[in-house]
């Protein structure tokens, strides 16, 4: 069910930024600048998007708001407009109970999604044995892409058991780790080599604190005798729905050394930059509770979005958030694509 050129470039490895939604100051849907992102993604060589996931706010779903399909729509006209490469990889969040999961992987599959984003967020009293059971039904209707989403912003602990069993489910093509924890992190890729399908499954990090390391990382495990290695092979992460060009550029140095025998450790130092901008931006001084309105500020500061508005207005910048931003800012002027931004805002909005 995956198209070969999709699958290929899946497991060679890409950047794959987490989609925010644009909003004007009234908190109504900003379709010329939800348009714009897209472009921007692509303009910056990511190698795919995610739509509909946490960084697009699930609250999209909401009859309230009633975004999900029109949200979701746009991307892919944007991308169809372009004629970007049939390897451009599209993934489409689906979440909540069984019955809405299903509707919404039949909406984006129909729409010209590659693969489903699942998330288990939210599903506190249903079984292990449950979501599998839920992942198989979805995987019937769009090749899966697993999805283990931190406990602080709405995720749960999963056993390696679960990821084993996860791992042996045909259609699932990959999983984004997130759960910000190096042991939990550690039980996937053991889960997923341990699998009969290890092959057939790219690692992609969704670990915000922990980004260079993890795709500078290749893990190895006997398996009945036999020496099985898992690279995390490429990123789908709300941190790079920022600073993308640069993001890319960095990806890209990534991929030319870590398969040598040395890694340059300006590269670690780099990485650790990196983590301190994202706790800026994702508010880890408070929880995560800014994490959502600290990736619009920026893009705003960028002109790329209206302002830091979300949905619902207790999602905002915590007492401080805007500081550290401009610290952040302030120390690591190479980690910005704020010139990249400036030479192409004004195409992208005019075009849309």
């Amino acid at each position: 069910m995956l198209n070969p050129h999709v699958k290929e470039k899946l497991h060679e490895g890409v950047v794959i930024p987490a989609h925010p939604l644009a909003l004007t100051k009234e908190r109504e849907l900003d379709e010329q600048r939800q348009r714009a992102l897209t472009r921007y993604y692509i303009d910056s060589g990511a190698g795919g998007v995610a739509v509909g996931v946490h960084t697009t706010q699930f609250e999209i779903r909401d009859p309230k708001f009633n975004l999900y399909e029109k949200v979701m729509a746009l991307a892919i006209e944007e991308i169809e407009k372009v004629q970007i490469s049939k390897a451009f990889i599209k993934v489409g969040g689906i979440c909540g109970p069984l019955e809405q999961a299903m509707q919404e992987a039949k909406f984006i599959k129909g729409i010209g999604y590659d693969l489903g984003l699942l998330s288990m967020g939210g599903l506190t009293t249903c079984s292990e044995e449950e979501l599998l059971e839920r992942t198989e039904r979805i995987a019937e209707i769009i090749p899966v892409f697993g999805f283990y989403l931190q406990p602080s912003v709405g995720g749960r602990i999963l056993s390696y058991e679960f990821w084993k069993a996860f791992a042996e489910i045909p259609n699932v093509h990959a999983i984004k780790i997130a759960p910000f924890n190096r042991y939990q992190s550690l039980d996937v890729v053991r889960a997923v080599c341990h699998s009969s399908r290890n092959e057939e499954i790219a690692i992609y990090t969704g670990n915000d604190d922990n980004i260079v390391n993890d795709l500078l990382t290749t893990y190895r495990f006997e398996v009945a005798g036999e020496k099985i290695e898992k690279p995390i092979v490429g990123g789908l992460l709300g941190h790079w729905a920022v600073w993308t060009k640069k993001a890319v550029d960095l990806f890209e140095q990534i991929q030319s050394v870590r398969d040598q025998a040395e890694i340059p450790r300006e590269l670690l130092t780099l990485g650790q930059e990196i983590t301190d901008a994202n706790a800026a931006f994702f508010d880890v001084n408070n929880q995560y509770k800014g994490c959502i309105a600290g990736i619009n500020e920026v893009l705003a500061r960028q002109g790329l979005l209206q302002g830091n508005e979300c949905l619902l207005d207790k999602e905002r910048l915590s007492s401080g958030q805007a500081e550290e931003i401009d610290r952040v800012y302030a120390v690591y002027p190479h980690l910005n694509d704020d010139e990249f931004v400036r030479s192409h805002l004004k195409k992208w909005l005019s075009e849309v």
